[in-house]
């Protein structure tokens, strides 16, 4: 019996529990053997979750996904493999690769890949010391001598802003702090309007472990008057309200900063030092001409019955040109009270409740900082309904459609019908883009001149989202036809199929105007029993389709283009390249907006077919009438054109055309 009993212990000991990792990594092995990337994907990211420590499975996901041209998910994958395992120095270096040719964020990349190699070079095995060697000369040459080249030229131009900023770039490449950082604010120095700079000096002190300097850099270029700055310097920026000596040495960085020194003299006040804060303020007044501070000088002189020195001062800013503050001093004359101006930041956030802060951050773009105070906010009134719009906005600026259309679906049944009505029609501007299914329908009738004869475009689609997937699989029906009901000419049949076109396709999301798209499907001829033709013909259709809009400045000036290459079966697999250009004037007269522009228009192909090579140009007029649904306009356009290729033209090569159309579209 004691036997039986150790026999037991000593299998209790030397049993092992079952790998959690072990059936979907022979699922994503088996995939791999098949070229079935995609699928082996999926199993070894469910590998991951089983066992997230393990660095194998991690490097064994990053090859699956440069298979198949995922590079920055492979990228990822290698440099949590690194982590998990740091003697895996193929691991790293194939991190390090993909990070020097990543597109996301590309200079710090560049410069974590130079510090990896510089240290597999020192102290990796030997195959990955000769590859990282090879690999950081290839890095480093160019920055060791772009900086000789650049410390050369600045000894010829030493005010040269592009020159010491240059040099900065390159050094915080090479991860030469002290010599990045001496010209970074060389070149600040020379153009302090360049606020951005001044973030880039705060960045390499950090990274230098300079803290406390970093802080009055990055605490300089957050408060002044480049947003983008601004916002930079927040994120760089600890969370918490800066300390006195925070102030203080950003002032010594930047004496000038009329933004900062009127913060810090609101902050004194705040803390009760009223001396220290009326001499900022009087710094502010006389050296900067700040009205608002000669208006808060004169309020304190005014407390301590200083009358005839606050009165000057107050004289002053009811004469200057802020009509707003002058309004306000009359005001606070009468009522004696303290002058703060809305925009001004407060002397700490706990002075003012996190609502009143929302709305400064968001007035100032601030929008990580907004949606902070915006949360605080609604925990301390759930039914504040303004609270939720401005939830949606910030979440929206900040590119998290998601979270922003539900909470403009809880602001749209406010009380308030303005806060009703914008909430509503932010809704129905990003609900087609995150619905599971949307609807789109177009409709474009057009009488043409030229040929006399009034066309139909039309064209009703399903999209379906799949996923997170950048693209959106699609059933659509088009409709192409005239009313003459003819096909005799090339180019007539290229302008009316006389078809419904029934497909199935995908689309991709657009990025900056941009979408690939492409289906495949039947052509069904209502005119074929007429003509003699087959009812019903395969027809594949795809391409890339580019459309952007631009106001000229302030003004309403305005310039669109639109640019489509398409293939299409039908017309013997040719590719059609069509670029619409207009530029023009808007003018808004009551409820009538017309827009007044001219056309530069340009048609070509592949395979060179007279019919689909020519150029149009002249005036056209778009008009709409508020009452309109969204989505609809009346267009008329005269144009003269010329065919570029002519061969086989039974027509002459130039032409005119009168084109009224009527365009309406809508999604749902």
């Amino acid at each position: 019996m004691p036997f039986c009993f150790l026999w037991l212990a000593a299998a209790v000991a030397l049993a092992q529990a079952p790998d959690p990792a072990y059936d979907p990594l022979d699922k994503a092995y088996l995939a791999l053997r098949q070229r079935d990337y995609d699928t082996a994907i999926g199993f070894f990211r469910k590998a991951v979750e089983s066992a997230p420590d393990r660095a194998s499975i991690r490097k064994d996901l990053a090859y699956a996904y440069l298979k198949i041209g995922e590079d920055e998910n492979a990228r990822l994958e290698f440099g949590e493999a690194a982590r998990l395992d740091p003697a895996d120095f193929h691991a790293a270096l194939e991190y390090a690769f993909l990070s020097y040719e990543s597109r996301e964020n590309p200079f710090a990349r560049k410069a974590e890949a130079r510090r990896i190699f510089d240290r597999i070079r020192k102290d990796g095995d030997p195959s990955s010391r000769d590859a990282a060697g090879r690999a950081f000369e290839n890095v480093d040459r160019p920055l060791r001598e772009g900086i000789a080249r650049w410390i050369d030229a600045l000894t010829l131009a030493p005010s040269s802003f592009s020159g010491h900023y240059e040099l900065a770039s390159l050094a915080e490449q090479r991860d030469e702090l002290a010599l990045a950082a001496e010209h970074y604010e060389k070149a600040w120095r020379l153009l302090p309007e360049r606020r951005r700079v001044l973030v880039d000096l705060g960045r390499v002190l950090l990274a230098a472990g300079k803290l406390e300097e970093a802080n009055a850099a990055l605490l300089a270029a957050s408060r002044g008057s480049e947003p983008r700055a601004a916002e930079a310097a927040r994120e760089l920026l600890p969370e918490r309200y800066p300390f006195l000596y925070e102030f203080e040495r950003a002032l010594e960085l930047e004496p000038g900063n009329v933004e900062l020194r009127r913060e810090l003299a609101y902050l004194l006040l705040g803390m009760n030092r009223a001396q220290e804060a009326e001499r900022e303020f009087l710094k502010l007044a006389s050296e900067s001409n700040d009205l608002l501070s000669a208006a808060q000088l004169g309020f304190l002189y005014l407390d301590r019955n200083e009358r005839d020195r606050a009165l000057p001062l107050l004289e002053k800013v009811m004469q200057g040109s802020d009509a707003q503050l002058a309004a306000r001093v009359k005001q606070a004359l009468e009522s004696s009270q303290t002058l703060r101006r809305r925009e001004d930041l407060p002397p700490s956030p706990a002075q003012l409740g996190p609502k009143v802060m929302a709305e400064k951050s968001l007035k100032a773009g601030y929008l990580p900082d907004a949606l902070r105070y915006l949360k605080m906010a609604h925990e301390n009134d759930p039914n504040d309904e303004s609270v939720m719009l401005k939830l949606g906005w910030a979440y929206n600026g900040l590119r998290d459609d998601a979270q922003a259309i539900a909470w403009f679906k809880q602001a749209r049944n406010s009380t308030d019908t303005a806060i009703a009505a914008e909430a509503t029609q932010a809704y129905r501007n990003l609900r087609p883009s995150l619905a599971r299914v949307r609807f789109t329908a177009w409709m474009f009738p057009l009488y043409s001149s030229r040929w006399k004869d009034l066309f139909s475009f039309a064209q009703i689609k399903s999209e379906f989202k799949a996923g997170s997937l950048p693209f959106r699989p699609y059933l659509s029906a088009r409709f192409i036809g005239d009313v003459r009901r003819t096909s005799s000419d090339a180019f007539r049949q290229y302008l009316s199929e006389n078809s419904v076109i029934l497909a199935a396709g995908v689309a991709t999301r657009q990025w900056r105007g941009a979408m690939l798209w492409g289906e495949a499907g039947w052509a069904v001829n209502y005119l074929a029993r007429r003509l003699g033709a087959a009812r019903m013909v395969p027809d594949y259709r795809g391409g890339v389709s580019f459309a952007r809009g631009f106001n000229l400045g302030e003004s309403r000036a305005f310039y669109e283009t639109n640019a489509d290459g398409v293939f299409v079966s039908r017309f013997g697999d040719d590719v059609l390249l069509i670029f619409q250009n207009r530029i023009g004037y808007t003018a808004r007269t009551g409820g009538l907006e017309t827009r007044f522009y001219w056309n530069g228009n340009l048609t070509a192909d592949v395979r060179r077919q007279y019919w689909a090579n020519f150029v149009e140009t002249g005036p056209g007029i778009r008009f709409r009438w508020s009452g309109m649904p969204r989505g609809f306009y009346v267009s008329a356009d005269f144009l003269r054109g010329v065919h570029t290729i002519n061969r086989g033209n039974p027509r002459r090569p130039n032409f005119f055309d009168s084109r009224i159309g009527l365009w309406y579209a809508f999604t749902y």
